[in-house]
C-alpha cells in the first residue's frame, strides 16, 4: 500500500470519525455567510432547498486539467497557482469536505472539516501543519450556536477556516472562472487559524469577526493577533455589497504591521450577475521587503460577469487590475528584475462553464496576462488555454 493511499485512508477515517462523534441530533444550518460560501449558479443550491438531514453530510469533487501557455518557462507558468503547469495533464484536486449541520435556533453545536488531495493542495497550505506536499486540511473548525430571538442565532467558530476576503474561493468549481486572478493570489490570504463570531441580525446584514494566528499561518506569532472584519449588506433581492479590513503583523519574526480594507458588490440582472471587487492595503518597512527602507503599498480591482447563455452553458469574463508599489506581493514570483520598484499586472479571461453531463462541468478557457516588465520568458504579455474537467458529489 503506498503511502500517499494511507495517508488518504487515515484522514478520510479520522474527518468521517468526527463528524460521526458530532452529536448526530436532527438540524438546519444557518445559510453560510461571506465570501466563502460564494458559488455560481453551476454550484449552488436552490434558495428553497429543504432542511439538512440529520446527522452528517460528504460532499466535495474530483477535478483534472490542461493548460499550455506560449511563454512558459521550463514547462511552468510565470505567476498562476493551480494552473502552473504548461503543456501537461494535471491531477488538479479530490476534495472531500465533511459537515454536521447545527440548528440555530436552538442551544446547539456543528463541525466542518475540509481534505483536499492533488496539485492545488501544494498552494493552499497553511505553515504550521503538513500531509506531505499534496495533501491539505484546508478547513477544521467547530461550531457554537447561542440562539436569538429572530431566529438566526449567533454562532462561534474556533479552529482553521477559510479568508473572509475575495469573491473566488478555494474550490475553483465554484468560481465564475477556472484559473484563480491576481486578486486571489497576490493581495489575499487563503486561510487563517482562530476564532471567528458571526451574527446576522436582520435578513439584510450579516457580521463575520475573526482573531487569528495570521495569514496562511497555523503556528503562532509572538506577538499581537491578527483580525479582520466582514458585514454584508443587502440592498435588495439582486444587490449586496461586503465591506472587509484586516490589521496584523504577519510574520513571524518581523514586527511590521500589514492591514487594508476591500469591496466587494454583487449585482443580478435576471441570468446575469456582475461582481466589482475593489482592494487597498499597506505593510510597514521592514527587513522582509524587497526594499526595507519603505512602507509597501498594493490596491487592486476586478470584475467579473457571468450570464447563463442556456441551462447548460455558461459563459464568464473577468478582467483584473493590479499596482504593486513596491513588488512586495510579486517580486519574488514574478522575478522583477529591480527590487522596489512598482509592478503593474493585469489579466483578461474567458471561460464556458459547460454542465451537459451529469454532475459533471467541464470548462475551456483563454486568457491573456501583462505586465509592466517582462517577466513571461523576455515578454511583457502571455496568452494561455486550459480545459477542466470535475465530478461534483
Amino acid at each position: 500500500m503506498s503511502p500517499l493511499f494511507r495517508l488518504i485512508r487515515r484522514a478520510v477515517i479520522s474527518l468521517a470519525s468526527l463528524a460521526v462523534l458530532a452529536v448526530p441530533a436532527a438540524a438546519t444550518r444557518v445559510p453560510a455567510s461571506g465570501p466563502d460560501s460564494t458559488v455560481n449558479a453551476l454550484a449552488a443550491a436552490p434558495a428553497d432547498s429543504p432542511a439538512a438531514a440529520p446527522g452528517f453530510k460528504l460532499s466535495g469533487y474530483a477535478e483534472a486539467s490542461y493548460t499550455y501557455a506560449n511563454q512558459a518557462v521550463a514547462g511552468m507558468i510565470v505567476g498562476r497557482l493551480y494552473d502552473r503547469y504548461s503543456d501537461a495533464f494535471v491531477l488538479n484536486a479530490w476534495k472531500l469536505s465533511v459537515d454536521r449541520p447545527f440548528d440555530p435556533k436552538k442551544l446547539d453545536a456543528g463541525a466542518h472539516a475540509d481534505l483536499l488531495v492533488g496539485q492545488n493542495a501544494a498552494v493552499t497550505k497553511s505553515i504550521g501543519f503538513d500531509l506531505g506536499t499534496n495533501g491539505d486540511v484546508t478547513q477544521l473548525y467547530a461550531v457554537l450556536n447561542l440562539p436569538t430571538s429572530n431566529g438566526n442565532g449567533v454562532q462561534f467558530k474556533v479552529g482553521k477556516m477559510v479568508t473572509l476576503m475575495g469573491l473566488e474561493v478555494i474550490e475553483d468549481v465554484a468560481n465564475p472562472n477556472w484559473s484563480l486572478g491576481n486578486q486571489f493570489n497576490w493581495v489575499e490570504n487563503v486561510t487563517s487559524t482562530g476564532l471567528e463570531f458571526d451574527a446576522k441580525p436582520s435578513g439584510k446584514v450579516d457580521i463575520e469577526l475573526r482573531v487569528d494566528n495570521g495569514w496562511d499561518r497555523i503556528t503562532p506569532t509572538d506577538g499581537p493577533k491578527d483580525f479582520m472584519g466582514r458585514i454584508g449588506i443587502a440592498g435588495g433581492p439582486n444587490t449586496t455589497v461586503g465591506l472587509l479590513g484586516y490589521w496584523g503583523r504577519q510574520h513571524p519574526t518581523v514586527d511590521a504591521a500589514r492591514y487594508g480594507a476591500e469591496v466587494l458588490l454583487n449585482q443580478k440582472f435576471g441570468k446575469t450577475s456582475i461582481w466589482i471587487q475593489g482592494d487597498w492595503g499597506m505593510e510597514a518597512a521592514n527587513d522582509s521587503l524587497p526594499d526595507p527602507t519603505q512602507d509597501a503599498k498594493w490596491w487592486a480591482v476586478g470584475g467579473w460577469l457571468a450570464s447563463d447563455l442556456s441551462p447548460k452553458v455558461n459563459l464568464a469574463i473577468r478582467g483584473d487590475y493590479l499596482v504593486d508599489s513596491q513588488g512586495a506581493r510579486t517580486f519574488s514570483a514574478y522575478a522583477v528584475p529591480l527590487a522596489g520598484v512598482e509592478h503593474k499586472l493585469w489579466s483578461v479571461t474567458g471561460t464556458f462553464n459547460l454542465k451537459a453531463w451529469s454532475n459533471c462541468l467541464v470548462r475551456p478557457e483563454v486568457r491573456y496576462d501583462h505586465s509592466s516588465f517582462t517577466v513571461f520568458n523576455g515578454k511583457g504579455e502571455q496568452v494561455s488555454v486550459a480545459l477542466s474537467a470535475a465530478y461534483l458529489y
